[in-house]
């Protein structure tokens, strides 16, 4: 079986932590351009994507592609960790986890990792059709923690969404900016009922 049909369930998979703030990790992974985050070059870009850095998940948890060629990017996916932005980012890396995302912003200061190119697709939904067609971004925090859905995470991930939705004219609408949990068969219930939508949807459009 190809290694992009397995679906592990994320929630086993990032398993509760202490908050940390991305500031503290110590990183130094250079900070991605538009055309870098798609794993393009050359590329007219007409919006500008907030600084994200990257931070490169195993190669064993995700499905190189050529999106949107090979698939069109019509939805982004907004979840939510249920664990620390360094213990999510290790499970990324670790090969034997077979799970990724392509975004994942911190709680304390907005940072923003990139952890596989838009072009690519990362194995964050599970649900293969809907890995195919979207952009997954995760959020540092718990779903029954809101005070993790700081003023900076709004802010950073409002921005990046809004840059994807211009890059890929995807309408920046609820029907095609979702929760993990609007997936079709879903077991996740994140973002969760703390997370502000009506404030999230209207940074997304401010931008």
């Amino acid at each position: 079986m190809e290694a992009h049909r397995h679906q592990p369930t994320r929630r086993g998979l990032l398993r509760s932590g202490a908050g940390l703030g991305a500031a503290a990790l110590g990183l130094t992974a250079a900070s991605a351009t538009a055309a870098q985050a798609a794993g393009t070059t050359g590329e007219a870009v007409s919006t500008a994507y907030p600084t994200t850095h990257w931070i490169p998940a195993s190669s064993s948890n995700y499905t190189v592609s050529n999106r949107p060629t090979t698939y069109t990017i019509n939805t982004i996916v907004i979840h939510v960790t249920q664990e620390t932005f360094q213990d999510a980012m290790r499970i990324f890396k670790d090969p034997a986890k077979q799970v990724s995302t392509h975004y994942m912003v911190a709680s304390a200061d907005g940072y923003i990792g990139q952890f596989v190119r838009e072009k690519d697709i990362a194995w964050h939904a599970g649900n293969w059709s809907y890995n195919t067609h979207s952009i997954g971004i995760e959020h540092e925090g718990w779903v029954d923690q809101p005070e993790y859905f700081t003023d900076a995470l709004y802010n950073s991930s409002a921005q990046l969404t809004a840059a994807i939705c211009t890059r890929y004219k995807i309408p920046r609408t609820r029907t095609h900016i979702i929760g993990h949990v609007e997936v079709p068969g879903a077991t996740h219930t994140d973002p969760g009922p703390y997370w502000d939508w009506d404030r999230y949807m209207a940074l997304v459009n401010a931008y």
